[in-house]
Parts: structure tokens; sequence; C-alpha cells
């Protein structure tokens, strides 16, 4: 029986990749034998990121672009499509934040957030459909955030961001799924990343109080999760939201 679980000949378009859980994914799915495409604003970063996932014995390109831009994001994809005769995989990973209060949170707060993790997300998913309707298969997963589901205090561009990134998932699970297109979302809860290290330890002990594993998740255990929505593991899965949260929601 053929390893559902591989990726081989198929290419994978990671936004926001040069680190983090974002970087994690590509070196998931280049292990597994997909081309990598890394998508960022920092170059330096990126090619870091593509020389990693070239150790695996991926192909690896890097795409600077601004995923906020319409234009730049279509350019973006044309030139994944010259380069590669497919594109399979769209995980829409990047993402920033913003924080603040209600009443003191700006128009440019607000409005930055919103752009990257949600506008940013669908010109992704616009500018690849064509290339993957074609080929009546694709398989796209759009990174949240457990923020979208609970919401949070002082948060609120991002967890509305978040959030609509759950909407966005089903709307397009079954707008999709008629050409043989996967559309799932995953919810991390709290990631150990450099953002959570820099969170002073009496606010991290807090944090884990309400963890009933008691302890981050890792950025390669979001990988694995993202991993396993690409492959053809999950087939038969779409329209979902999958917490990689410890427990914290349940």
């Amino acid at each position: 029986m053929d390893n559902v679980y591989r990726l081989d000949d198929r290419t994978a378009l990671v936004t926001g990749a040069a680190q983090g859980i974002g970087k994690a994914i590509v070196l998931a799915l280049a292990k597994s034998g997909a081309n990598v495409v890394i998508n960022d604003i920092n170059k330096e970063l990126a090619e870091a990121a593509a020389e990693e996932a070239r150790a695996c014995g991926a192909q690896a390109a890097v795409e600077i672009a601004d995923i906020v831009h319409p234009e730049a994001v279509k350019k973006m994809v044309e030139s994944i499509t010259n380069r590669f005769t497919s594109l399979d995989i769209l995980v829409n990973n990047a993402g920033i934040a913003k924080d603040g209060y209600i009443m003191r949170m700006t128009d440019e707060q607000w409005d930055m957030v919103l752009s990257v993790n949600l506008k940013g997300a669908f010109n992704c998913i616009r500018a690849v459909t064509r290339k993957m309707f074609k080929q009546r298969s694709g398989a796209i997963v759009n990174i949240s955030s457990i923020i979208g589901v609970m919401g949070n205090i002082g948060q609120v561009n991002y967890a509305a961001s978040k959030a609509g990134l759950l909407g966005l998932t089903k709307s397009a699970a079954k707008e999709f799924a008629s050409r043989g297109i996967r559309v799932n979302a995953v919810a991390p809860g709290y990631i150990q990343t450099a953002m959570t290290e820099a969170i002073p330890e009496n606010i991290q002990k807090k944090y884990l109080e309400g963890i009933p594993l008691n302890r981050y998740g890792t950025t390669e255990e979001v990988a694995n999760l993202v991993h396993f929505l690409v492959s053809d593991a999950s087939r038969y899965i779409t329209g979902q939201v999958i917490h990689v949260d410890g427990g914290l929601i349940m």
C-alpha cells in the first residue's frame, strides 16, 4: 500500500514561512517529499529556511511578497506555476498581532491585522484556486487560533481576524468540494515560540494552569497536523477546525 502521508511531486506554498510555525510546516512537508515555496517579507530568514528544506532533500523556492496586495499574490502564484508543474497545497500561515484595548485601538491597528490575517488569506486562496480547479485537486489549510474561538482581552482585532478565517474555511470548503479541493483550519493554542518565551514567568504559569496537558505545544506538533491535513491520509476531511491546544478548549 502506498504511504498516504507522502507528498512526492506535489508543490506547497506556505505563507509567513521564514520562522516559527510556518518554518516548521515547511520542513515537515519537505521531509515528506513536497516541493516547498517559502513566502515571507523577510528575505534573509526565508532563504535560511529554504536551505534547511533543501537539506531535507526537497526543492525549495523563496517568494518575497506582501500578501495584503492582490497583484503581488497573483504574480507570486504565476511565478510558482511557471517553475513547478503543479500547485497542490496552500497553507495560509502569515499573521501579525497589534494588541490593544478596544477603546484605545487605532484604525491602523485594526486595519493592519485584518488585512494581513484575513484579507491576505483570501487573496492567496483566490489566486491558487484557478490552478487547483484545472487540476481538480488541492488542499488548503488556514492557520487560525484558539483566540478566534474564545476571544481574548486586548486582542479584538486578532480575534476577529482569526474567527473570520474559520468562516472563510467553511465557506471555501463548501464552494470547492465539487472540484476536489479540501479546505480545513488549524487553531493552535499556546505554542512555544520566541513570542511566548518573552512572556513573564508568572503569566506563563497562569496560562499553564488552564492547559490540561500542563505545557505549551511545539511548532512541530502544529506542523504534524498540517502535514496530515494536506496528505491523502485526510482525503475525506474538509471544512473542519481542529484545535492543537493541549485540551485548553474542550
